[in-house]
């Protein structure tokens, strides 16, 4: 669907109270019920530079720096020290391998009996870890989910995002996982909107057919087709009415059970966010404890609506 450009543009009004909508209405809020997902973000360096990364995470974007596996484990005590039931911890970056400290903070999180997802691209970083990751896959099989990024089933549109020369060393990693017998899910994008999510699924699944890689392309926890975000583009503000009117509940939402713990450039501690989606927006820092980001989220940004309200999107599993 081609948009004019006056209908594309993010009205500027919009997404400036935290409370109020810019047509004077209630803005919608989520509690946290429970923290099921704990998302860190390793730091934003990255082996490619993809043409819209939400997080903009390149090989020189260091405004995330490297968390240290010290640092996780400070989370991970607090969630055991007071009981606050966590299932699963995820690891998403930049890129998790380019960590020096990842393979500690993932034996960490497995040894302590989370549910873990990492993010990657598949690339050389993983593959340098090749060794360490199949002896955590034989003492911790079911418990360790690894989630690929394949933009699109074809070369040319992945490289389209993702720089050329980047489609074959991804397909060689999701191989090598898929041979070695690791849960394993795949990640993909709905930025080429001439296409329906049907016809996705089935281009994916014949590319995974072709290549041996054991993903099941009809289950959405396995092939995740991701709602695009463009912070620039024009979306609908969500108000309290909203949740009647969609018909969803506020508990459905990607921040009511989950947050993120990032590290910025310039600061000296870790700090928690709302989610994995605004990295930036320091009115999305909740404290730098789990229980100081146990408050409402104010959904006063065009990801709350586009990608978690709209879109029904969730990066956990």
């Amino acid at each position: 669907m081609t948009q004019t450009q006056e209908s594309v543009v993010l009205d500027p009004r919009k997404f400036r109270d935290p409370d109020i909508t810019a047509d004077g209405d209630e803005r919608a809020s989520v509690a946290l019920t429970h923290l099921d997902t704990l998302w860190f973000n390793t730091g934003t360096l990255c082996n490619l530079e993809c043409v819209s990364c939400y997080i903009e995470s390149s090989p020189r974007n260091d405004r995330l720096v490297y968390l240290t596996s010290a640092e996780v484990a400070v989370y991970l005590d607090e969630i055991e020290s007071k009981g606050i039931g966590t299932r699963e911890i995820g690891f998403t970056g930049g890129e998790p391998f380019m960590n020096p400290e990842f393979m500690i903070m993932l034996s960490d999180a497995l040894d302590r009996d989370f549910e873990v997802l990492v993010l990657t691209n598949a690339m050389k970083p993983m593959m340098g870890y090749a060794d360490n990751l199949l002896a955590l896959r034989k003492s911790h099989t079911e418990r360790l989910t690894i989630r690929v990024s394949v933009d699109h089933y074809t070369q040319q549109l992945h490289e389209e995002e993702r720089g050329q020369r980047s489609w074959q060393p991804t397909l060689k990693g999701l191989q090598w996982l898929s041979s070695h017998g690791f849960r394993l899910a795949v990640a993909g994008r709905t930025r080429w909107d001439d296409e329906t999510d049907e016809q996705r699924r089935l281009g994916y699944s014949r590319l995974f057919t072709e290549h041996s890689i054991f993903v099941d392309a009809d289950n959405p926890a396995t092939l995740v087709l991701f709602p695009e975000m463009d912070e620039q583009v024009d979306v609908p503000e969500i108000t309290t009415a909203c949740w009647g009117t969609l018909d969803q509940s506020p508990d459905d939402i990607m921040c009511a059970s989950a947050r993120m713990v990032v590290k910025r450039k310039s600061s000296k501690t870790p700090t928690v966010l709302a989610c994995t989606l605004i990295p930036y927006s320091e009115q999305f820092e909740m404290g730098e404890t789990l229980s100081e980001a146990a408050r409402d989220v104010k959904l006063n940004h065009p990801h709350c609506a586009r990608f978690c309200v709209l879109g029904e999107g969730s990066c956990s599993t």
